[in-house]
């Protein structure tokens, strides 16, 4: 742009004695050659993206794309308590909103077909890795 008041200061005298043909062509060519030059100037900034940029957070089913399911006991049985069957809450899963509700959807679908038992967690799955410590919630309780 200042390239360009540069050449428009210079030519007033210059438009004035030859017409104003001549100064609208010499503009254009400034500014084709400043919309080449932009590219193949290596003093300007490169977009890049940000290496400091955290991942954004996803829970567990979500990563790996996992869509709960009733039928998957084994799944379901790791978001329900070993003593007394209840489903853990978000704040202790991690899971996002959706996904929270399907597993609950899940778990008491499986319940109803008895595929899974309502007080306690099935002894088969005591020894499953843990997808989440129960102990240590994600969210911690207000008390």
């Amino acid at each position: 742009m200042l390239k360009i008041s540069k050449l428009i200061t210079q030519n007033v005298t210059v438009a004035n004695l030859t017409g104003k043909r001549h100064l609208l062509t010499s503009t254009r060519r400034l500014a084709e050659v400043d919309s080449s030059s932009v590219h193949s100037n290596p003093d300007e900034p490169i977009d890049i993206t940000n290496p400091f940029q955290k991942d954004p957070q996803q829970c567990i089913l979500c990563k790996h794309n996992i869509h709960p399911h009733y039928k998957n006991v084994k799944l379901l049985s790791q978001f329900q308590s070993p003593y007394t069957g209840r489903i853990y809450g978000r704040h202790i899963t991690g899971l996002c909103k959706q996904k929270q509700e399907d597993v609950e959807k899940a778990i008491l679908r499986a319940q109803q077909f008895l595929l899974m038992p309502g007080y306690h967690k099935d002894l088969d799955f005591l020894q499953d890795p843990k997808l989440f410590d129960p102990e240590k919630p994600v969210r911690p309780h207000k008390y």
